[in-house]
């Protein structure tokens, strides 16, 4: 009996041995291959990046590309898992393993730097401000004693709280939340990245991006789990092969031009080849 529990012991040393290893390499490409779906996290609830449509199936800008990566690595784009996330659990669902790569609109800053590894970006964004025709809020200046709604986990809480200490947040998990919290009058304002205000606003008559571009110019880029150099070369090689084709302009006319119009220019948002 002793002996049975310590073959026991010793089997479920090698199997948990077996699990730290896997999660270890999780995110190499010979794993993603093996397993055969490339898992990438993406938005549920922010159109027209990362959304579900009525019919259940996973759209927008981030996911074309998604899918793309998919395709060029197992030879088929049903092959990508997505994994919906919120804007605070996408650093932990990469830590935990539960993605190979994060998609899901993530503006590359250096306190996550130190968290996970960016490949080269495919967008640029700065933060912008919405707010009620009724009540426009033009400059920051005129935030002071008012309520600020925020996602939490995103660069618009942290640059707020960085550079506008005295502001009062309005602090929401979900995208849907902050908006329609904006909607029912419970802020002044919403702080977002300005490619997602823009194209919420022009859907929602009544309300203005009155703050176009608060601090500065940052870019959006895959992410990697710290230290998964090779999938991180994987992508940045990836996307240096469709800028050949122009796909970063391709997924923009499909997804975002329907939504912006003539009131951005491409080329103010995207990045192709993962060079600025």
């Amino acid at each position: 009996m002793g002996c049975g529990q310590t073959g026991g012991d010793q089997a479920n040393n090698a199997n948990n041995a077996n699990k730290a290893n896997s999660a270890s390499s999780a995110g190499s490409l010979e794993e993603i291959k093996q397993r055969g779906t490339l898992r990438i996290g993406v938005f549920s609830d922010k159109p027209p990046f990362g959304y579900v449509d009525a019919n259940g199936q996973n759209q927008g800008f981030d996911v074309e590309i998604a899918r793309r990566f998919a395709k060029d690595l197992l030879g088929d784009e049903s092959k990508v898992e997505f994994v919906l996330v919120e804007a605070a659990n996408r650093v932990p669902y990469l830590e935990s393993n539960k993605v190979d790569i994060i998609m899901a609109n993530f503006t590359v800053t250096e306190e996550r730097k130190q968290k996970v590894d960016f490949a080269n970006p495919y967008m640029k964004v700065a933060l912008g401000i919405v707010s009620p025709d009724g009540a426009l809020i033009t400059s920051i200046d005129q935030l002071q004693g008012k309520k600020v709604i925020v996602n939490k986990g995103t660069t618009a809480q942290d640059y707020l709280t960085k550079n506008h200490p005295d502001l009062e947040l309005l602090k929401y998990d979900q995208n849907t939340e902050a908006f329609e919290a904006l909607k029912d009058g419970r802020g002044a304002a919403l702080a977002h990245d300005n490619t997602e205000v823009l194209a919420w606003a022009k859907s929602n008559p009544g309300f203005t991006v009155g703050v176009p571009a608060l601090g500065s110019t940052d870019t959006i880029a895959p992410a990697v789990k710290k230290g998964d150099t090779e999938l991180l070369n994987w992508i940045n090689q990836e996307l240096a092969e469709l800028a050949k084709e122009n796909f970063v302009r391709k997924a923009y006319e499909k997804t975002l031009l329907p939504v912006y119009g003539d009131d951005v220019k491409p080329e103010e948002l995207i990045v192709e080849g993962g060079k600025l």
